[in-house]
């Protein structure tokens, strides 16, 4: 048993979604880092995209940097059309973007709820149909959804963030049932608190921190590279008989 080789993706090529900054990004670097060929993703055109792009070439792969607005099928569309210009097909589907609203229960407006839909559900729904057929074509293929704590721990104003990564979930154990003949693997990691950006305005708050902390186990909260060892496991060959799961890394919230 060669463990190295196990976990080295020299030949794979991954597509990260939302992979300019925070999770996605410590992924895709990761993925890189163990030889994967990267396609990096971001909503729209920034230097931000380019440079996590330009940064990952120090390992010695090929990347590109695709900005796509995934509320938008035709873009979702596009952005594959794209991919195939450049490379064969993609081996790894990390379906990491989203959109999240945070509103108490009777702010909740229609375009908000249409918006963490159409990113949240939709668009992974319409990337796993465009990208499996291929992974089906090799015998080969991981896609990693990344869910939420919130699935098990909801935040009150989070309802319906929390609803769609609880969807995704059921979609990932469904499809992970019906391609695990084809030696395609279907999971789904879901970070609990972690450091990003997106988390780093309200954790900011001395009260509120104090508050979230309490409910962890491991009275810390997350960084980015805590999720990067579980991400490799499951894009990898050692999780060739991993399949259907719902890994939590959120240092024992939610137990």
């Amino acid at each position: 048993m060669d463990i190295q080789k196990m976990f080295n993706l020299k030949g794979k090529r991954a597509l990260v979604t939302g992979s300019s900054r925070g999770i996605g990004k410590a992924i895709a670097m990761t993925l890189a880092c163990a030889g994967a060929d990267m396609v990096f993703h971001a909503s729209k055109k920034s230097e931000r995209l380019d440079s996590s792009a330009e940064q990952a070439r120090q390992y010695g792969i090929e990347t590109l940097a695709l900005p796509a607005n995934l509320a938008d099928i035709n873009e979702c569309d596009s952005l594959i059309e794209n991919i195939h210009n450049h490379f064969d097909c993609i081996d790894i589907l990390v379906l990491n973007a989203s959109v999240q609203y945070k509103r108490p229960w009777k702010e909740f407006n229609a375009q908000e709820f249409q918006a963490q839909i159409d990113v949240n559900i939709k668009s992974s729904l319409r990337l796993i149909q465009m990208l499996a057929p291929e992974m089906i074509s090799k015998n080969w293929g991981r896609i990693l959804t990344i869910g939420s704590i919130n699935q098990n721990a909801q935040h009150p104003e989070m309802a319906t963030y929390a609803a769609t990564k609880s969807a995704v979930l059921n979609i990932t154990q469904n499809f992970a049932r019906q391609f695990a003949v084809h030696g395609i693997t279907v999971n789904n990691l879901a970070p609990g608190v972690i450091m990003t950006d997106r988390n780093s305005e309200c954790l900011s708050d001395p009260d509120y921190s104090k508050q979230v902390l309490d409910k962890i186990p491991a009275k810390r909260f997350g960084e980015v590279y805590d999720c990067c060892g579980a991400a490799l496991l499951l894009c990898s060959d050692a999780s060739g008989y991993i399949t259907g799961q719902n890994i939590f890394v959120a240092g024992g919230m939610g137990l």
